[in-house]
Formats: structure tokens, C-alpha cells, sequence
């Protein structure tokens, strides 16, 4: 029988693993590397929707660094971000200790904390955008008919500065259930004899909670952090639909791309910034908080 030499088992096992990633390599080339080398290549020029674009260097930069309009934009985004990301990370760990004590129809309860996240995004804006309604929908009547806690009716989304709380609110109703999902499969796997012999030391449940809870679940809400962070700081479609008024960096981006005088170089330069932004604090994030 023939033996294998070490070595060529080991290169063959490697091509092997080059040959599984490949497909999977080209489609993130495609997808992610290729769109962003474009985008930094735009951001050198003047795009011209009809003919050649013009070369104008830093032009762009130096625009977007001058206008007052991106710092609007970035405070929002930074408010948005920050809100979003902890508010949705704090209810999915209040939801999911909740959740973690037995209690009658605990599953049926589990499964419908699930509804906001697997619910079809444009019909839960339409429903928000009828609750905020300011002639016939729900918080108007409530806040003025009902309770009386003000004479007149408001439009929240209407005004940029409610919107953007509004907007906040509805991310963290919307994506808790993802954090609550991951805490809840890493509360399940913390081994009950911690708890039985720091209960037989007289810790309280606070002292549990804050003692053995919160050092075991310190990565998984890391991640969720890190996650939320991503997704917020790129977020469109949820800003979009319920309040374009909001301008993040990503709607802001759309607009200067492809409304008014339809600036794309000045619009790639905004997702440059926002992309070396994000790498930026990902990596601080990575190396000062989880400590990776």
C-alpha cells in the first residue's frame, strides 16, 4: 500500500481548505471589496451623469469638512447609534433574566418577544407612522382626549428632534429580540451550581446577578454591542421608511447622491469617512472594552 508523505498530505489538505473558501472569497470580493474600492475611487471626482467625470483630488474632502451640514449629520448619527445600540442591549438582558424564570406559558410568551424582530419591517412602519399620526392616530388621542397631559396634538415625526426619539424607540422595540435571544442561550448555559453555592454564602439575588451573571455573559454582550454598533452606524432602511427627516450619515449620503444637485463624488467622500469611522472605533472597541 502507499504511504503519503506528511507533507504533501498537509499541502493537499490546505488546497483543499483554499478550494471551500474560494467560492465564498469571490462572492465577498464582489460584494464588499470591489463596491468599496469604487466608492474611494468616486470620491476623487466630480461625477458627471453625462460624460466624463472630473478629477478634483481632496476637493471633495475638503468640502465635506467645510460643510455644516455633515456635523448635523454626524451628531445625529452618533445619538442615533449610541440610543439604539444601548437601549436594545439593556431590554434584551431585562427581557431575557425575565425570561429565564419559570413561569406559566413561558414559551408561548418566549415566542412572542420574538414578534418585532421576524414581524415584515415595512408593515410595522406603517403601523408606528398610524400611532404617531397627528389627526387620527392613537398617541395623539391618548396624550390629549384621554389623559390630558397636553392641549394640542403633536406631529413626533413630523419635527426632526421628536423623530429622531421616535426613531431611537422603534429600532430598540424592533432589534431587542436579537439581544435577548443571545443572552438568553448564554444565561441557560451558566452552570446553576454557581448560583447554589454563592445562595449557601448569602449573596442576594442582586449580588448574583452582578457577581456570576454579569462576568459570564461579558462576551456575548460584548458582541451584541459590537454588532448593534455596526448595523446602526450603516442602518438605512429603518431611518428611511419611518423618518427620512433623520438624517444619519447613510440617508444623508442618499441625498446628496441622488437628490437636489446630485453631488455622487461629495456622497462616495461621506461613505468614506463613515467607513474609516466605523473601522476606527471597531477596533478601539475591540482592543479597549472586550480586550481581545
Amino acid at each position: 500500500s502507499m504511504v503519503s508523505h506528511p507533507g504533501s498530505l498537509a499541502q493537499q489538505e490546505a488546497r483543499f481548505g483554499w478550494k471551500t473558501v474560494a467560492p465564498s472569497l469571490l462572492l465577498i470580493a464582489l460584494l464588499i471589496v470591489y463596491p468599496v474600492a469604487y466608492n474611494l475611487y468616486l470620491s476623487f471626482f466630480e461625477v458627471k451623469l453625462s460624460g466624463q467625470n472630473e478629477f478634483v483630488g481632496f476637493n471633495n474632502y475638503i468640502d465635506l469638512l467645510a460643510d455644516r451640514a455633515f456635523y448635523d449629520s454626524l451628531t445625529v448619527t452618533v445619538i442615533y447609534v449610541v440610543g439604539s445600540t444601548l437601549g436594545t442591549t439593556l431590554l434584551g438582558l431585562g427581557v431575557a433574566s425575565l425570561m429565564n424564570h419559570k413561569f406559566p406559558l413561558r414559551g408561548l410568551v418566549r415566542g412572542l418577544v420574538l414578534l418585532p424582530y421576524i414581524a415584515p419591517l415595512i408593515s410595522e412602519v406603517f403601523a408606528w407612522q398610524f400611532i404617531f399620526d397627528p389627526v387620527n392616530g392613537i398617541y395623539n388621542h391618548m396624550t390629549v382626549e384621554v389623559l390630558g397631559i397636553s392641549d394640542e396634538r403633536v406631529n413626533l415625526i413630523g419635527t426632526p428632534g421628536n423623530a429622531l426619539l421616535v426613531v431611537i424607540i422603534f429600532d430598540i422595540w424592533k432589534n431587542f429580540p436579537f439581544a435577548y435571544l443571545m443572552i438568553l442561550s448564554r444565561l441557560q448555559s451558566i452552570n446553576n451550581d454557581l448560583y447554589e453555592a454563592a445562595t449557601l454564602d448569602g449573596a442576594t439575588r442582586w449580588q448574583r446577578f452582578w457577581h456570576i451573571t454579569i462576568p459570564e455573559l461579558r462576551f456575548v454582550v460584548g458582541a451584541i454591542v459590537m454588532l448593534r454598533f455596526i448595523w446602526n452606524i450603516n442602518k438605512f432602511d429603518e431611518v428611511f421608511l419611518l423618518a427620512p427627516n433623520v438624517k444619519t450619515l447613510p440617508i444623508y449620503t442618499y441625498f446628496t447622491a441622488f437628490t437636489g444637485t446630485i453631488e455622487q463624488g461629495l456622497a462616495a467622500a461621506i461613505a468614506v469617512v463613515q467607513f474609516l469611522l466605523l473601522i476606527g472605533l471597531i477596533f478601539l472597541y475591540i482592543r479597549r472594552v472586550l480586550k481581545w
